[in-house]
Protein backbone atom coordinates (compact mmCIF):
# COMPACT_ATOMS: atom_id res chain seq x y z
CA UNK A 1 0.00 0.00 0.00
CA UNK A 2 2.80 2.19 0.53
CA UNK A 3 4.31 1.93 -2.44
CA UNK A 4 1.09 2.63 -4.35
CA UNK A 5 1.15 6.12 -2.57
CA UNK A 6 4.43 6.86 -3.29
CA UNK A 7 3.48 6.15 -6.70
CA UNK A 8 0.75 8.38 -6.47
CA UNK A 9 2.35 11.40 -4.98
CA UNK A 10 5.52 11.21 -7.23
CA UNK A 11 3.52 11.25 -10.15
CA UNK A 12 1.77 14.19 -8.55
CA UNK A 13 4.57 16.44 -7.42
CA UNK A 14 6.42 15.68 -11.00
CA UNK A 15 3.31 17.10 -12.83
CA UNK A 16 3.07 19.96 -10.85
CA UNK A 17 6.52 20.88 -10.50
CA UNK A 18 6.55 20.55 -14.82
CA UNK A 19 2.92 22.91 -14.51
CA UNK A 20 5.20 25.96 -12.97
CA UNK A 21 7.61 25.53 -16.11
CA UNK A 22 4.49 25.06 -18.63
CA UNK A 23 3.38 28.68 -17.13
CA UNK A 24 6.71 30.59 -17.38
CA UNK A 25 6.40 29.12 -21.36
CA UNK A 26 2.74 30.23 -21.24
CA UNK A 27 3.85 33.62 -20.46
CA UNK A 28 6.49 33.97 -22.67
CA UNK A 29 5.09 32.95 -26.05
CA UNK A 30 1.81 34.36 -25.87
CA UNK A 31 0.37 37.70 -27.07
CA UNK A 32 -1.12 40.32 -24.11
CA UNK A 33 -4.49 41.81 -25.53
CA UNK A 34 -4.43 45.79 -25.57
CA UNK A 35 -6.35 47.68 -22.88
CA UNK A 36 -6.97 51.34 -22.74
CA UNK A 37 -6.83 53.22 -19.40
CA UNK A 38 -10.01 55.25 -18.54
CA UNK A 39 -11.64 56.58 -15.93
CA UNK A 40 -13.62 53.86 -15.34
CA UNK A 41 -10.75 51.36 -15.16
CA UNK A 42 -9.24 49.13 -18.12
CA UNK A 43 -11.01 48.84 -21.39
CA UNK A 44 -10.04 46.52 -24.31
CA UNK A 45 -8.76 48.97 -26.95
CA UNK A 46 -8.90 46.84 -29.58
CA UNK A 47 -12.47 44.46 -29.55
CA UNK A 48 -11.30 42.52 -32.99
CA UNK A 49 -8.13 41.49 -31.55
CA UNK A 50 -7.29 37.70 -31.58
CA UNK A 51 -4.91 37.82 -28.93
CA UNK A 52 -7.31 36.37 -26.27
CA UNK A 53 -7.72 33.09 -28.18
CA UNK A 54 -4.31 33.07 -29.14
CA UNK A 55 -3.72 32.61 -25.30
CA UNK A 56 -6.10 30.16 -25.09
CA UNK A 57 -5.07 28.33 -27.94
CA UNK A 58 -0.87 28.54 -26.39
CA UNK A 59 -2.45 27.01 -23.18
CA UNK A 60 -4.18 24.19 -24.51
CA UNK A 61 -1.33 23.38 -27.04
CA UNK A 62 1.50 23.59 -24.37
CA UNK A 63 -0.34 21.67 -21.95
CA UNK A 64 -1.71 18.98 -24.24
CA UNK A 65 1.91 18.20 -25.13
CA UNK A 66 2.81 18.10 -21.52
CA UNK A 67 -0.03 15.76 -20.74
CA UNK A 68 0.67 13.61 -23.82
CA UNK A 69 4.27 13.51 -22.82
CA UNK A 70 3.52 12.65 -18.90
CA UNK A 71 1.29 10.13 -20.34
CA UNK A 72 3.84 8.18 -22.14
CA UNK A 73 6.32 8.73 -19.52
CA UNK A 74 4.15 7.23 -16.98
CA UNK A 75 2.58 4.13 -18.91
CA UNK A 76 6.72 3.14 -19.58
CA UNK A 77 7.53 4.26 -15.93
CA UNK A 78 4.64 3.08 -13.87
CA UNK A 79 4.65 -0.48 -15.20
CA UNK A 80 3.74 -2.10 -11.72
CA UNK A 81 1.89 0.70 -9.88
CA UNK A 82 -1.00 1.25 -12.93
CA UNK A 83 -3.80 2.84 -10.74
CA UNK A 84 -1.61 4.69 -8.39
CA UNK A 85 -0.05 6.38 -11.71
CA UNK A 86 -3.00 6.81 -13.15
CA UNK A 87 -5.05 8.60 -10.48
CA UNK A 88 -1.43 10.93 -10.08
CA UNK A 89 -1.81 11.90 -13.80
CA UNK A 90 -5.83 12.79 -13.18
CA UNK A 91 -4.53 14.73 -9.87
CA UNK A 92 -1.21 16.14 -10.81
CA UNK A 93 -3.00 17.33 -14.24
CA UNK A 94 -5.28 19.11 -12.53
CA UNK A 95 -2.82 20.56 -10.15
CA UNK A 96 -0.28 21.15 -13.28
CA UNK A 97 -3.39 23.12 -15.21
CA UNK A 98 -4.31 25.30 -12.93
CA UNK A 99 -0.70 26.36 -11.43
CA UNK A 100 0.47 26.81 -15.73
CA UNK A 101 -2.60 29.39 -15.64
CA UNK A 102 -1.62 31.00 -11.96
CA UNK A 103 2.37 31.28 -13.13
CA UNK A 104 1.41 32.36 -16.62
CA UNK A 105 -1.13 34.93 -15.54
CA UNK A 106 0.63 36.22 -12.66
CA UNK A 107 4.04 36.54 -13.78
CA UNK A 108 5.32 38.51 -17.52
CA UNK A 109 7.90 36.70 -19.44
CA UNK A 110 9.60 37.57 -22.80
CA UNK A 111 8.70 40.69 -24.62
CA UNK A 112 5.45 42.64 -24.47
CA UNK A 113 4.29 44.55 -27.52
CA UNK A 114 1.05 46.32 -27.58
CA UNK A 115 -0.35 47.53 -31.10
CA UNK A 116 -3.52 49.41 -31.04
CA UNK A 117 -5.24 52.77 -32.57
CA UNK A 118 -5.75 54.75 -30.32
CA UNK A 119 -6.73 58.50 -30.06
CA UNK A 120 -3.70 61.25 -29.12
CA UNK A 121 -3.34 61.46 -25.54
CA UNK A 122 -5.21 57.37 -24.51
CA UNK A 123 -2.72 55.33 -23.01
CA UNK A 124 -2.71 51.38 -24.23
CA UNK A 125 -1.27 49.42 -21.84
CA UNK A 126 -1.21 45.27 -21.79
CA UNK A 127 -3.74 43.18 -20.02
CA UNK A 128 -2.98 39.96 -18.07
CA UNK A 129 -2.79 36.75 -19.40
CA UNK A 130 -5.97 35.04 -18.30
CA UNK A 131 -7.79 32.08 -20.02
CA UNK A 132 -11.32 32.67 -21.69
CA UNK A 133 -11.73 29.36 -22.56
CA UNK A 134 -11.93 27.94 -19.23
CA UNK A 135 -11.95 24.08 -21.04
CA UNK A 136 -8.72 24.48 -21.87
CA UNK A 137 -7.86 23.52 -18.31
CA UNK A 138 -8.39 20.15 -18.43
CA UNK A 139 -6.39 19.61 -21.77
CA UNK A 140 -3.18 18.31 -19.28
CA UNK A 141 -5.08 16.02 -17.34
CA UNK A 142 -7.69 14.33 -20.18
CA UNK A 143 -4.98 14.21 -22.89
CA UNK A 144 -2.12 12.18 -20.38
CA UNK A 145 -5.05 9.85 -18.88
CA UNK A 146 -6.07 9.57 -22.21
CA UNK A 147 -3.05 8.99 -24.15
CA UNK A 148 -2.32 6.67 -20.93
CA UNK A 149 -5.02 4.69 -21.51
CA UNK A 150 -4.42 4.29 -24.91
CA UNK A 151 -0.70 2.58 -24.77
CA UNK A 152 -2.31 -0.10 -21.87
CA UNK A 153 -4.92 -0.87 -24.57
CA UNK A 154 -2.85 -1.40 -27.68
CA UNK A 155 -0.54 -3.41 -24.85
CA UNK A 156 -3.60 -5.26 -23.82
CA UNK A 157 -4.38 -5.73 -27.01
CA UNK A 158 -1.07 -7.14 -28.17
CA UNK A 159 -0.62 -9.60 -25.45
CA UNK A 160 -4.19 -11.14 -25.33
CA UNK A 161 -5.08 -14.93 -26.52
CA UNK A 162 -8.11 -13.31 -28.24
CA UNK A 163 -6.55 -11.80 -31.00
CA UNK A 164 -4.84 -15.52 -32.29
CA UNK A 165 -7.72 -16.49 -34.89
CA UNK A 166 -9.99 -19.20 -33.08
CA UNK A 167 -8.63 -18.65 -29.51
CA UNK A 168 -4.76 -19.74 -30.42
CA UNK A 169 -5.74 -23.10 -31.87
CA UNK A 170 -3.96 -23.15 -34.94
Amino acid sequence: MTREVRAFAVTVLTIATLGLGAGLLWSGVSPRAPYQVTEQGLVLADPSTQALIAADGWFAVITGGLGLLCGGVAWFAGRQWMLAVLLGLCAGGVLAGWLTLWVGSTFTIGAVAVEAAAAPGVTIVPGALRLTASGVLVSWPLVAVGFFGLLEGMHGYRESPLRQPYGGSL
